[in-house]
């Protein structure tokens, strides 16, 4: 077991456990594979239902997929060690490709609670939010052989990050970018840059200030023009109702940051998910608070940084608390979910369209089909989604769920 990763381990229980403390009466049906409610244009089928240790558990990110049609994901429990696995799951089943943590000084990671970045060769990236030599997480690499190889362990200094929860990206030199929540100069979170051989650049110390602080969940995005852009769940130019602010969508090109929209709280607070961007520039995200209902909302980012609010979640059927990001499909609809709200409490999967008209595609029971995503989503070339619930499940050990129109 990890001895270093106890604050890391709390913080991921209250958060893909806390329907144990408040467990509602319901029956799950004990089933392994696959659950399936008919739904007025759609189908929503349970892909998988993970079963605890030795098994994955508590996913609390979004997926990846291959050519194949493989999905790839991290936990953020289960494994060998219950620190946390990478699983694969295919047609014929579910595999834990690596359990974190087989030792216990947790030098190879622990935790991990991102998602993953598969390059052409098949090799995937990611990071964990606990483990390494300071116990302040790692950037690791994973071969389709299951060898993990670690490319960065955080400090947690003045000089490194520490305790990363989102996922990296890449550029056209395979080049890695991320950020750490916590740790830096000011202790609010960095950007950082990997070279392929590991070597760690900090691109920038958030202050906790009007620049922004505490990165969450949200990878970042990087455009044509090599200009990053993310979000800061606290910092900004307005307050919340305390001193860490509403948080704030940045920039960072040419070794400079910039806030590029400082939420208020009526138009949104405290995002935690990352961005997405369309053809002419718009970015699109949410935010787990604010709006008028203090339940979150999903906003645009016109290229001036003029913001759009495109839904306001009321905390009822509708859904509430987007942890997660979005996608988008060809014909401008985005797709999301909440963490709360829907007919039973437990978040729902939506649709919004470009007129800005909402469509919950599923809403979860906490049961057999799951409860409390807080992952993006993927959607496959024929308008499937995929995705991850954090608890339910046969097992209530969370599950891979697909959404079909």
């Amino acid at each position: 077991m990890c001895t270093n990763c106890g604050d890391h381990r709390s913080h991921i229980l209250r958060l893909c456990q806390r329907a144990a403390k408040t467990v509602r009466p319901f029956a799950i049906a004990l089933i392994s594979m696959l659950v399936t409610t008919q739904l007025p244009a759609q189908t929503f089928t349970v892909l998988y239902s993970f079963k605890g240790a030795p098994d994955a558990a508590n996913p609390m990110a979004g997926l990846v997929m291959d050519g194949g049609g493989n999905l790839y994901g991290t936990t953020s429990a289960g494994g060998a060690s219950n620190n946390g696995t990478v699983f694969k799951l295919n047609i014929t089943g579910e595999v834990v490709l690596y359990s974190f943590c087989p030792k216990t000084n947790c030098a190879d990671g622990a935790f991990p609670i991102a998602g993953l970045l598969r390059d052409k060769a098949g090799i995937l990236y990611g990071t964990t939010s606990g483990g390494g030599i300071s116990g302040q997480g790692v950037v690791f690499k994973l071969a389709m052989s299951g060898k993990e190889s670690v490319l960065h362990r955080f400090a947690g200094n003045l000089k490194d990050g520490a305790n990363p929860q989102a996922g990296l990206i890449r550029d056209a030199a395979s080049n890695l970018y991320g950020t750490a929540a916590y740790g830096g100069s000011f202790g609010d979170g960095i950007v950082f840059k990997l070279t392929r051989t590991g070597k760690e650049t900090v691109l920038y110390n958030f202050t906790g200030g009007v620049d922004g602080g505490n990165p969450q969940y949200g990878s970042l995005l990087l455009n044509a023009a090599g200009t990053l852009y993310g979000t800061t769940s606290t910092g900004g130019s307005f307050s919340c109702g305390g001193s860490d602010g509403c948080g704030a969508v940045f920039k960072f090109g040419k070794g400079k940051e910039s806030v590029f929209h400082n939420f208020t709280g009526g138009d949104g607070a405290t995002p935690y998910a990352g961005l997405i961007h369309d053809t002419a520039g718009n970015l699109y995200g949410t935010t787990l608070f604010g709006g008028a209902s203090g339940a979150g909302v999903v906003f645009k980012l016109d290229p001036s940084g003029a913001e759009t609010l495109l839904h306001t979640f009321t905390g009822g059927s509708d859904g509430a608390l987007p942890y997660g990001g979005l996608v988008r499909d060809t014909a401008g609809n985005l797709y999301g979910t909440t963490n709360a709200g829907g007919t039973s409490g437990w978040g729902v999967v939506f649709k919004l369209d470009p007129s800005g008209t909402e469509t919950v595609l599923h809403s979860f029971t906490g049961g057999a089909d799951g409860g409390f995503p807080y992952g993006d989503l993927i959607l496959d070339g024929a308008g499937n989604l995929y995705g991850t619930t954090s608890v339910g499940g046969a097992s209530n050990f969370g599950v891979v769920f697909k959404v079909t129109p």
